[in-house]
């Protein structure tokens, strides 16, 4: 089984990955992490060197990959994976794989966000909470049309992610 984690950046999908997959005994692969190895330069690199088209067809190619792979995994896709490409319909109609929301309310978002802007190219530049949380609120509506296609929703807010791992377990088994 593939079980392939979905939703807005910070909502834990490496965090929550890493521990779903040691607990399964499963493979984790971040595909961010795998197209930086496969294109050998970073993310924002390939966006500022070969620009966004580039990099959302390889994302698209790596998850078409990844996703006909016969092994169990996780796979923690980007924010943007499932908004680009049909991605979210391949997912939806790749056989053997699970789709799993990792979902978190806007306030939840914008703390943790607030704290790791520095480490995010997209949010770097936003200086105050309230700009934050206009930023978040306008994309999250944009992408959550897509991430309510997924065939599990686990709310992430005031959980560890041991406790979100065990949520995800109950709703998959």
């Amino acid at each position: 089984m593939i079980i392939v984690l979905i939703g807005y950046m910070a909502s834990g999908k490496t965090s929550v990955g890493k521990k779903l997959a040691k607990k399964l005994n499963y493979k984790f692969i971040d595909l961010d992490d795998y197209i930086v190895e496969k294109e050998n330069m970073s993310v924002t690199e390939v966006f500022k060197e070969k620009g966004e088209i580039y990099f959302r067809k390889q994302e698209s190619f790596y998850l078409n990959k990844l996703l006909k792979s016969k092994k169990n995994r996780v796979l923690s896709v980007g924010g943007g994976t499932p908004c680009y490409s049909g991605n979210m319909d391949v997912i939806l109609n790749s056989k053997n794989v699970n789709s799993i929301y990792l979902k978190a309310s806007l306030n939840t978002l914008v703390e943790k966000l607030m704290r790791k802007k520095a480490t995010r190219p997209l949010i770097a530049h936003i200086e105050t909470e309230t700009e934050m949380t206009e930023f978040i609120g306008k994309h999250l509506f944009e992408r959550v049309q897509f991430y309510n296609q997924a065939e599990i929703q686990v709310a992430i807010d005031n959980k560890t992610k041991d406790e979100i791992v065990e949520d995800i377990i109950l709703e998959l088994f």
